[in-house]
């Protein structure tokens, strides 16, 4: 499918090939998320006003600058996983981990890449493994992502690399097999499309007796909404995105809580200064 299917203005557009143009120019590896990656992979389309761009932390503030420096304005929204690039109401989110700090950019994700032309450049897109992975602990309130993890499953999964997606969920692998119930609920006569061997090691190691954890309990909660379950931490459960269960820090973890409350969702067409 063509890209207009994914942006409709052509200001938003001229905005998204020029971050392309200079991300190639500068030699900076990144890769192609969001929207425009999902439509790759699933056929599906949305307007957007954002262009989803994945860098190793170590770029992350470099990109900025350098965008910086051709008159765009930018900030790093959040230090612990993402900047802005802002361009009369459309950005170019750079991404280097995940909110919950789970899902750190690593040499993993351009090793396993998937080429496409996105916009007329040739790219590499987020691999499929990791765009699920990511989008799986999105449990917001305001945003759930459980049906971009069902789509790029149901349309992909004859060429997932099952055991590194596996891998990738590790000891969060509860997460994979809820969106996975979920799929054979919302799929009920293409359960088939989950290998057998998947869901019967996930169900071996849900039938494991596994030791509690000693002292104060964990709620692992907050890595799915940031806002969600405050409440159980006032009850004096732990906070998991914070060690030695997670590696956030307390200011990056009140600056993504806070935030929570300014979160206004985009609307969904353009307004009529916008389409000029």
């Amino acid at each position: 499918m063509p890209d207009r299917h994914v942006v409709v203005n052509r200001r938003g557009l001229a905005f998204f090939q020029d971050a392309l143009r200079m991300l190639d120019a500068a030699r900076i590896p990144f890769l192609v998320g969001g929207a425009y990656a999902a439509h790759v992979y699933t056929g599906i389309h949305r307007n957007t006003r954002d262009f989803d761009v994945f860098v190793k932390r170590e770029h992350g503030q470099e990109v900025l600058e350098m965008f910086h420096r051709a008159g765009y304005r930018t900030e790093m929204t959040f230090h612990h996983w993402l900047g802005k690039i802002h361009h009369r109401g459309y950005y170019v989110d750079v991404i280097f981990s995940s909110g919950n700090g789970v899902c750190d950019v690593d040499e993993a994700w351009f090793r396993h890449a998937t080429p496409a032309e996105v916009l007329g450049r040739s790219v590499l897109l987020c691999p499929l493994e990791e765009m699920i992975w990511s989008k799986a602990f999105i449990m917001e309130r305001e945003r759930f992502d459980g049906a971009d993890v069902m789509h790029l499953i149901h349309e992909n999964a004859d060429r997932l690399d099952w055991n590194r997606l596996l891998e990738r969920f590790g000891q969060h692998w509860r997460i994979l097999l809820a969106h996975l119930v979920v799929l054979g609920f919302v799929y009920p006569g293409e359960r088939d499309k989950v290998p057998a061997e998947v869901l019967a090691e996930l169900a071996r190691r849900l039938g494991e007796k596994t030791r509690m954890v000693e002292g104060a309990q964990p709620c692992q909660g907050t890595l799915l909404s940031r806002s969600q379950y405050l409440p159980d931490l006032e009850r004096g459960y732990r906070d998991a995105r914070l060690p030695p269960y997670g590696h956030l820090t307390p200011d990056e973890v009140e600056a993504w809580t806070d935030a929570a409350s300014d979160e206004v969702d985009l609307p969904q067409a353009d307004s009529p200064e916008e389409r000029a």
